[in-house]
């Protein structure tokens, strides 16, 4: 209900004042209209065509706008049809605080020709604020012995309302102690007193509370309530008497904080603690008490926040002298407050032009301004320049009007965009300026083709890598803005033709990143190079090119592979080294190769298992066999060495070599193939040379002659199979091919036997015949089959080689093993 009584009473208000209109003729037309505050935004104000004589359409023809002499424009005028609204609604409260008129000032300005009309604009004010105490709960100690009729001054009630919406009266609630009595200032709002109308007694009362009521004259009226508590002191019959009713003093507005403004002084005739006076401010508004302070006990009233001449020039300020007893005096300080040039020019920017293409020409319109100085009567003449040497300058209009203009040629790439320093300066004393600053960019246009960062890329993958894996990225610069500046990257195909490059990379178009599309092998692709072209998205777009490399790194992905000797999956190969063989006798040599690169192909060989370790050694570097020591007696004929073979890899990759060494007496004799020893260990029956001694003995007196004999022959017999025993095994197992090498299972080379024995008659005791070279293949220990790496993996079947008999360099390996 209260809402639409209030739009009601607002709707009445603008019925009877939106079209009071007023033309004042003089020196300056001046064109005054009134609305009421809160007022919706798009209100009707008045139509200004009509009263500037002029016909419907010649404002917009003309050019006409609104300049404000504040910093905001509150009204807008419609050019076509010459209508005035309001632009936002009003509140007159923020507009104009208690200032009554409340007006506000603009101009309609017309360009061609030139003519300006000065148009106030009266806010009325509606009653849509209450009266309110700052304190709601004030505290009065009153002596029992104060006099009847004694008046105690209480805090005003604000309303930010003024006129009869303002605060016009007060209530106080029924009691038998005090009535209230308004009294006005000469400079601030109503305040109210209560008059003692019957003796206070502390025994019979200690204390009364009352209610005050502050009313304002709206429709309908608006109020606020404060609690008041009063305290009946004990008796102290003197009050407090100040030397002066009213003080009077003035102080600069720019005066500092803690300044000296006046003192006062009181007196009491009471003695002891009742005549120690306490001074205070008491009673004042908010703004009073945020503006000065007092000095309890001297009485100095001191500044405590700024002063300012263009807001409030005088001040009416109570004094309260309040003595030990609780009695209290008051009295008036008038401050007057002296204008000094405190206040800078104020810029207020009309319109800016920006961004503003770099092909503009001279002269063209950046910004318009208008300056004013609110210490008008001392500020002296403002004068407007710029901070700075720029392609600027600033030209005079009409009456503190101005604008800023180019006055030389504008280049974007050398200056994206300008922060104009305008400085406005009074002429003082002293002299103030205000340093407005205008942004202004400065729009561009695709003259800037995309630069690269690098005059060329090296990237580098490592093999194996994943697929669409991120491997690097290019990029390119642009010192255009927008759209002239968005990049786009994409890959050329090679002068040559060859689109494979494209089924190892791909191109991210928005950001340059480049990534592998498939798993890279270094051993079938070392390097590769294309070319990445970068274009802008101008209208006449620009590009640019740039050549990456790609590096494919070398990964240990290749075990090490075992050329010499070889291992196909058939006997592992045989070396013949003599018995004479001195210490460092080199028996043969392991080859191996590595299909990596670097340090992943280097290898180094070691000797992993043999049935002596301590008769031969491996040479770490190149895979030379040699004997650590003579050979002696005792050695068993077949030696198995086996080989490690690793690479330098991060890990380390390995493979492993067999092969059997034969201590033989001499290449003279025929050394045929032989069986595993361990398998077929060679029986000799000790019992019966035995047997036969003791034949011999029990028949030495009567067969001496012929036991001697027959024992003999036994003894020679028996020695000579001993001797050929392992010979036998050998070769009754070894495959005589027609040729000197055969070819295996999967097409390699087999292993070479040294020699072929040949006998008249087959057998092992019969004369040789003839003895001539041959290449059996040798079968393995533990069975036939591919030989295995450490890992279990098959490695290919090696190519083998033939051995030569001679008498110096037995066992030697040829040179095309080597």
């Amino acid at each position: 209900m209260a809402v639409a009584h209030r739009k009601l009473m607002q709707n009445r208000q603008v019925g009877s004042l939106l079209f009071f209109v007023c033309i004042s003729m003089g020196s300056a037309a001046t064109i005054r209209y009134s609305v009421a505050e809160e007022m919706e935004s798009g209100s009707f104000v008045a139509n200004v065509a009509k009263d500037l004589g002029l016909e419907v359409g010649k404002l917009a023809a003309r050019g006409a706008r609104l300049v404000s002499e504040g910093n905001k424009v509150h009204f807008r005028l419609h050019r076509k049809t010459g209508d005035l609204f309001v632009k936002e609604k009003l509140d007159r409260e923020s507009l104009c605080g208690k200032a009554d008129p409340c007006v506000l000032h603009f101009e309609i300005v017309l360009v061609e020709p030139l003519q300006s009309f000065r148009v106030e604009v009266r806010v009325f004010d509606i009653n849509d604020n209450a009266p309110i105490f700052l304190n709601k709960e004030p505290l009065l100690k009153i002596p029992e012995s104060t006099p009847l009729g004694s008046r105690f001054p209480l805090q005003s009630a604000q309303d930010l309302d003024v006129g009869l919406n303002g605060l016009q009266n007060y209530t106080l609630s029924p009691n038998t102690y005090f009535h209230l009595h308004t009294r006005f200032r000469s400079h601030g709002p109503k305040y109210a007193e209560l008059v003692l109308d019957k003796p206070l007694d502390r025994e019979e009362q200690p204390e009364v509370n009352l209610t005050i009521t502050a009313v304002d004259g709206g429709s309908p009226p608006k109020s606020g309530i404060a609690h008041i508590r009063v305290v009946v002191l004990d008796v102290n019959d003197h009050v407090p008497q100040f030397s002066r009713l009213v003080y009077r003093a003035q102080v600069l507005e720019n005066s500092a904080n803690g300044s000296l403004v006046v003192t006062v002084s009181a007196t009491d005739l009471d003695e002891g603690s009742n005549k120690d006076i306490t001074y205070s401010l008491a009673q004042n508004p908010e703004a009073i008490l945020q503006t000065f302070q007092i000095d309890s006990q001297t009485g100095d009233v001191r500044l405590r926040g700024p002063l300012d001449f263009e807001a409030i020039e005088t001040y009416d300020i109570d004094i309260q002298a309040t003595d030990g007893g609780g009695l209290s005096a008051h009295s008036k300080v008038l401050v007057e407050v002296v204008d000094v040039n405190d206040n800078p020019p104020e810029v207020t920017i009309s319109s800016v032009s920006s961004p503003l293409p770099e092909d503009s020409p001279l002269e063209t319109v950046v910004a318009l301004f208008s300056i004013r100085d609110r210490d008008i009567r001392v500020g002296g003449k403002i004068i407007c320049f710029l901070r700075e040497d720029l392609p600027f300058a600033v030209k005079p209009t009409f009456r503190n009007s101005y604008s800023l203009v180019t006055d030389r040629v504008l280049d974007r790439e050398e200056v994206s965009g300008y922060n104009i320093t305008v400085v406005a300066m009074d002429t003082g004393p002293p002299s103030l300026f205000t340093e407005t600053v205008i942004e202004v960019l400065i729009s561009d246009i695709n003259d800037n083709p995309p630069i690269f960062q690098e005059d060329s890329y090296i990237l580098t993958v490592r093999e194996n890598n994943s697929p669409a894996i991120f491997i690097g990225k290019v990029h390119a610069e642009d010192l255009d803005l927008g759209e002239n500046a968005q990049v786009t990257y994409t890959l050329l195909p090679p002068e040559s033709g060859d689109l494979s490059v494209f089924a190892y990379i791909s191109i991210n178009s928005d950001n340059g990143k480049l990534y592998a599309l498939r798993t890279m092998d270094y051993e079938a692709i070392q390097k590769f190079q294309f070319v990445v072209k970068a274009t802008d998205g101008g209208f006449l777009s620009l590009s640019s090119q740039v050549t990456v490399r790609v590096v494919v790194l070398d990964d240990n992905d290749n075990r090490p592979m075992i050329l010499y000797p070889l291992q196909n999956g058939t006997l592992p190969c045989n070396d013949l080294v003599p018995r004479s063989a001195e210490a460092g006798y080199l028996v043969t040599k392991v080859v191996a190769v590595d299909g990596d690169s670097g340090q992943n192909s280097w290898l180094s060989y070691h000797l992993l298992k043999a049935t002596d370790t301590g008769l031969f050694s491996v040479q770490q570097q190149n895979g030379e066999i040699r004997t650590l020591r003579q050979i002696a007696e005792r050695d068993p004929v077949v030696q198995k060495l086996t080989i490690l073979v690793q690479d330098h890899g991060q890990p380390a990759l390995s493979t492993t070599a067999s092969l059997n060494i034969l201590l033989v007496d001499g290449f003279s004799e025929p050394y045929l193939q032989f069986r595993d020893p361990s398998k077929h260990p060679t029986r000799v029956n000790p019992s019966t040379k035995y047997l036969v001694i003791s034949l011999a003995v029990l028949s030495f007196l009567f067969l001496l002659s012929v036991t001697v004999i027959f024992v003999i022959h036994i003894y020679q017999k028996v020695k000579y199979r001993e001797k050929f025993t392992v010979q036998e095994h050998f070769y009754d197992d070894c495959n005589f091919p027609n040729n000197l090498v055969q070819e295996g299972a999967n097409g390699s080379l087999s292993q070479p036997c040294p020699y072929e024995m040949c006998s008249a008659t087959g057998t092992g005791n019969s004369e040789f015949r003839f003895l001539k070279r041959f290449m059996p293949n040798f079968p393995f220990p533990h069975g036939t089959g591919e030989a295995k790496t450490e890992a279990g993996s098959s490695l290919p079947p090696d190519s083998g080689r033939n051995r030569s008999r001679g008498s110096e360099g037995h066992g030697q390996v040829p040179d095309n093993y080597m």
